[in-house]
């Protein structure tokens, strides 16, 4: 926990709908929502803050975790040892923003497939605890059997 000695400004703390976005390898994307509102961000990140009823941060989210979005910010790295993008880049970045209808389906099914593969590692993980304790019972009882 951070306590901080005077109250920090709002434009430093997270906000629903704000994608933050790191200015290091991997420059991955992140989505805020109400379990990570009021958390304070870094310089390795920038906050990008939607203004307008015509980009959805859904869709922004999405966008800025394609592999050809990303190919781009690899493109505009600084040359030092951190391979950092400036948050110029950012401000500066362009790109074709479609309809509000589209961004909503492309936003929800992003959202479906994520969780989709959480859904599915969590289903692999518990199928190898139960395999595991499969094995440890047999394990077990052929102990309690007889030798060979």
């Amino acid at each position: 926990m951070f306590h901080a000695s005077e109250p920090l400004k709002t434009e430093y703390l997270t906000q629903p709908g704000d994608v933050i976005v790191r200015l290091t390898t991997p420059y991955t994307a992140a989505l805020i929502d109400s379990t990570t509102t009021g958390l304070v961000v870094s310089s390795n990140f920038m906050i990008i803050r939607t203004e307008s009823n015509t980009l959805l941060p859904d869709y922004l989210f999405w966008l800025l975790n394609t592999p050809a979005v990303k190919r781009r910010i690899y493109t505009s790295t600084t040359s030092n040892v951190l391979s950092a993008v400036k948050a110029s880049f950012f401000t500066q970045f362009q790109f074709h923003v479609p309809s509000i209808a589209q961004q909503e389906r492309i936003g929800q099914i992003h959202k479906l497939a994520r969780r989709e593969t959480a859904l599915l590692h969590q289903l692999a993980e518990e199928k190898e605890k139960y395999y595991a304790a499969i094995l440890a019972r047999e394990d077990s009882s052929m102990k309690r059997g007889t030798s060979v």
